[in-house]
C-alpha cells in the first residue's frame, strides 16, 4: 500500500506493508527519476545517455507510469526511533545519501523527515545565531 506525504507541493510516497504500517520501501524524486532512466542509478551512474531535452525519455519511458512503485522503490531505507537527534539525521544524510527518513515508533511510521526540511531548519538555527 502506498501512502503519499505532501511535501509543499512535493509528493513522497511511503510503500507501507499492509498489516503493520511497516516501511517496506521508499520513492522520492530519486527513484522516479530512475524510474524514467532505468540504469542510471545502478549501472551507468552518468547521464551521458540522456537525450538534452527530457521529452524524449519521458515519452520512451511514459509506460512506466502504470508499473508497480515496488519495481522502483528503494528497499534499502534508514529509519529512526521518534527520539532521534539532529545529529543523527546530519549523519544519515550525510552518508546514506537518501532523502526522506521515515520516522518509526514501534514499528509504525509515524513521520518523515526530507532532507530539504532538516536543511532548512539547520539553515534557520544558524541563521538565528548571527
Amino acid at each position: 500500500m502506498g501512502e503519499s506525504v505532501d511535501d509543499g507541493g512535493e509528493q513522497l510516497e511511503l510503500t507501507l506493508g499492509p498489516l503493520y504500517h511497516v516501511v517496506v520501501g521508499i520513492f522520492g524524486e530519486r527513484e522516479f527519476i530512475g524510474a524514467l532512466s532505468p540504469g542510471y542509478l545502478t549501472t551507468l551512474g552518468y547521464a551521458g545517455f540522456i537525450p538534452r531535452s527530457l521529452d524524449e525519455a519521458l515519452e520512451k519511458r511514459a509506460t512506466c507510469a502504470s508499473e508497480p512503485v515496488s519495481a522502483h522503490m528503494n528497499t534499502d531505507h534508514i529509519d529512526v526511533g521518534e527520539d532521534f537527534s539532529d545529529t543523527q539525521l546530519a549523519e544519515i544524510f550525510l552518508h546514506h545519501r537518501v532523502l526522506i527518513v521515515p520516522i518509526v515508533d514501534k514499528g509504525r511510521v509515524t513521520g518523515i523527515v526530507t532532507r530539504e526540511d532538516f536543511t532548512r531548519a539547520l539553515a534557520q538555527r544558524l541563521l538565528a545565531l548571527s
